[in-house]
């Protein structure tokens, strides 16, 4: 390889470094990304997609692959809390069909797993133009004025790369955070568990159609069963008392009696894949962002697993840490854009760990019960009703509330601007596709004549014939909201531009792109 220049060099090839690679791909950007490991994920690990996740996927053009890797679990999800798979059960926690309102999204939730998810991402980063290597080492990172050079070991031998950006998406155990002298807090290390990747046939004992979650509370251990209707890779999960015992503690046997008592089948004969240890835990960096050094995914925090967003928020960073160096590295915004990233991002991540960790109190420790346990957030208000605070909105009100309910939109700026079907060049769209640059959404011919003096903004002519965008967008006929390319909105106005003042338009992106 030799020495290597790149505009930006991804650490690590998971969920969250193969999304920020695509993304950049798909900009523009050229990008290098490594990975120590062989390939990508060729176990489940997480499972499923947002709403919102999908929205992003839809953006990288993978939304139609994605689902391919339900194997059939079309029907919606169960999660309960139980003795076993058919023994008493203590709490049901969800059971979706397959419905979704489609006011809110044009995408529904997926049931994928990573395994699935990663090929389709580094298949598609690769199209865009993303180079991603495996089995290649970070050493060591050193940061200047211009740019950051890295030291990397491949099969070759040791080389250098030379980026003007660095994104470590290498994990909890990642050393890119390490490297920059970046700290994290919160709960820490919560529990130890023994991880069983197996195949079996337990359509009979299952929800047709449907992913099967069972947080399992009983006699003879405590753990976690992740199943389906058919015979594709499962897991089950083993918690154990590391003063008490080992991973050495858990053979291929011990395991299978285990997941008999789990099933509730005495003669389950599965076919395991795979045993590890791994831990559960929570916990958030201390900054995400280190100079010209960013953070993203487990890399950032680690979420307790007990409420699905793990994965989901890494995609999220990928995406919103690509679009952001995408702008300043074309020379469209300026480098105060990136401090965006960490003021919207990190209290986003406290949300999900805070949230996962009161989910895990109520499903896996109940006796840690007590004030001093964050409250549960609403996955969908989280999801689709976050607002983002930072130098790249511009919020005018003083409501401090984090979220929002988005069946009921205010569509001020910080909060994702909403899904609506309107008419564009003859055809129905949701507004979520118009969004691939910062866009100025409205109804009123005055507002795209001052919008036309503006270089780089995008004011599409859309009608809106069930008048649902002039509800759900606060515009009425008059007014104007300010999408960024991300789909929050940054600006938004209920009145028409005043001929005789300066466009408003010219300063506000100048600010909110931090020209």
């Amino acid at each position: 390889m030799g020495e290597m220049r790149t505009q930006v060099l991804v650490v690590g090839a998971g969920l969250s470094g193969l999304s920020a690679a695509l993304f950049l791909a798909q900009r523009g950007v050229r990008v290098l990304g490594i990975s120590k490991h062989r390939g990508t994920s060729p176990h489940p690990k997480t499972t499923g997609q947002t709403h919102r996740t999908m929205e992003l996927l839809r953006r990288g053009g993978v939304a139609d692959e994605v689902p391919a890797g339900e194997a059939g679990l079309g029907g919606g999800l169960v999660i309960k809390v139980a003795e076993s798979l058919r023994g008493r059960v203590f709490h049901t926690i969800v059971h979706e069909d397959d419905e979704w309102d489609t006011t809110l999204s044009p995408e529904r939730p997926a049931l994928a797993s990573q395994d699935h998810v990663e090929p389709v991402l580094l298949r598609r980063a690769r199209e865009l133009g993303a180079e991603v290597r495996f089995e290649t080492e970070l050493l060591s990172l050193a940061q200047d004025a211009e740019g950051v050079t890295a030291r990397v070991r491949a099969a070759d031998g040791e080389h250098t790369v030379r980026a003007d950006y660095v994104i470590g998406a290498d994990g909890h155990r990642g050393v890119v955070r390490e490297l920059v002298g970046i700290g994290r807090r919160g709960p820490g290390e919560l529990s130890r568990h023994i991880g069983v990747v197996f195949e079996a046939d337990l359509a009979a004992h299952l929800a047709s159609d449907k992913l099967t979650l069972y947080y399992l509370r009983n006699p003879a251990f405590t753990g976690a069963l992740v199943a389906t209707n058919t015979a594709r890779r499962n897991v089950f999960t083993i918690e154990y008392d590391p003063a008490r015992e080992s991973a050495a503690d858990y053979p291929p046997q011990r395991c299978v009696e285990l997941l008999r008592v789990a099933t509730d089948v005495p003669d389950l004969e599965p076919e395991v894949l795979e045993i590890t240890a791994w831990e559960m835990a929570a916990w958030v960096s201390d900054r995400f962002r280190a100079g010209r050094v960013f953070l993203v995914g487990d890399a950032a925090k680690v979420t307790p697993p007990t409420g699905g967003l793990g994965g989901n928020t890494a995609i999220g960073d990928g995406f919103d840490i690509a679009w952001k160096l995408a702008e300043v590295l074309r020379g469209e915004a300026g480098e105060g854009l990136l401090d965006s990233y960490e003021a919207e991002r990190r209290p986003y991540a406290q949300l999900v760990v805070d949230g996962s960790y009161a989910n895990y109190v109520q499903r896996f420790a109940p006796h840690l019960a007590g004030p001093d346990v964050p409250a549960e957030v609403d996955p969908l208000h989280l999801t689709l009703g976050y607002r983002c605070r930072s130098n790249a909105v511009l919020i005018t009100d003083s409501d401090p509330a984090p979220l929002e309910d988005p069946a009921r939109p205010s569509a001020r700026p910080g909060f994702r601007a909403p899904h609506v079907r309107v008419h564009h060049n003859g055809r129905e769209v949701s507004t979520l596709d118009l969004f691939t640059t910062w866009t100025l959404i409205t109804l009123n011919p005055a507002w795209h004549t001052a919008a036309a003096t503006v270089p780089s903004l995008h004011t599409p002519t859309i009608t809106d014939p069930t008048n649902t965008l002039a509800t759900r967008y606060h515009l009425g006929s008059t007014g104007a909201a300010l999408v960024r390319p991300d789909g929050i909105i940054a600006w938004q106005t209920p009145h028409s531009p005043n001929p005789t003042s300066p466009n408003p338009l010219h300063p506000t992106l100048r600010t909110l792109k931090s020209l």
